[in-house]
């Protein structure tokens, strides 16, 4: 981290985007829209980016932390010609909604699938990495059938240990807003640590960007309030997983520290699973998503074949 921070360029804020704006992804125009969906009160406001054939099968993208809907891009450019593709800022990151209200993944997922209600998506393929997960693993549950395929990215499912998961105390601190505050330090803490492949300046660059709105550092640590990872170790064992009704492909880093392989390949762990689902190794770290741009588009599109 000594090493990249000084070489990161500082980086000045993002201008925030408008609904109906554009940005070119290769050769694929995605728009930026805001929609005020049912949730906490009366509403919540979710920014998320859209592209692609209106009527192709649909694929939603769920990011983690310290990221937003700019970790996908490479997905989603190399994926916009054939289907359309929605990824989405979290409740609490990037453009989308930070007031205080529901935190709970549950919670967020029951107000992502009133999202989708509202935009009238029917049937879709969920794609999600690091703590979008838990959400997705609620919303894959609460929609059943209605979720096509689920590749589910970078997160612990049946093993846990206390040890792998040192965030949960970081996180729930009173220092955490002022520590979330920093973004370029936080991305490059997080991007030392968890990568073993190197990751492109601009995409650091734009992932400080992109964690520098406003409300931000305060909004995100709601989410570790709400809950623990042993809560949702025990919702996954229990309640989760059996309601799972498409197939799941887990999506790992093969040298994530904080995420052994071998959670992840343990035969009697993917037999839990729906029938058709497996496990892919990515030859990187935790972030993927940057660190195989290549490797995750080719996993990706063979997946949701």
């Amino acid at each position: 981290m000594d090493q990249l921070l000084p070489e990161l360029p500082e980086t000045p804020p993002r201008a925030p985007d408008a609904d109906g704006d554009e940005e070119r992804l290769g050769k694929i125009t995605f728009t930026h829209r805001f929609v005020n969906s049912p949730g906490d009160g009366e509403t919540v406001r979710w920014h998320y980016v859209e592209g692609g054939p209106a009527h192709a099968p649909v694929v939603v993208f769920l990011h983690g932390v310290p990221d937003s809907w700019w970790q996908w891009h490479y997905a989603l450019e190399a994926l916009g010609s054939d289907y359309r593709c929605l990824a989405i800022d979290l409740k609490g990151y990037g453009q989308s909604e930070k007031g205080a209200g529901d935190f709970r993944q549950e919670g967020v997922a029951i107000q992502l699938a009133a999202l989708l209600d509202q935009l009238r998506i029917e049937r879709f393929s969920l794609i999600t990495h690091d703590r979008g997960t838990p959400v997705g693993d609620h919303l894959a549950a609460l929609l059943g059938n209605r979720v096509i395929r689920y590749g589910r990215g970078q997160q612990h499912l049946w093993h846990l240990h206390p040890d792998l998961h040192p965030q949960q105390e970081m996180f729930t601190s009173p220092d955490a807003p002022s520590m979330l505050a920093d973004a370029r330090r936080l991305v490059v803490t997080a991007y030392s640590l968890l990568t073993e492949r190197e990751v492109k300046e601009s995409d650091l660059v734009r992932t400080v960007q992109e964690f520098s709105y406003d409300g931000i550092s305060t909004a995100v640590p709601r989410y570790f309030n709400s809950s623990s990872f042993r809560q949702e170790w025990v919702e996954r064992r229990t309640r989760l997983i059996p309601q799972w009704k498409c197939p799941v492909l887990l999506l790992q880093g093969a040298d994530d520290p904080v995420q052994p392989r071998e959670f992840y390949t343990d035969p009697l762990v993917v037999a839990k699973l729906p029938q058709g689902s497996g496990v892919h190794l990515f030859d990187s770290g935790h972030f993927w998503p940057f660190e195989a741009p290549e490797e995750t588009v080719t996993v990706l599109r063979e997946f949701l074949k």
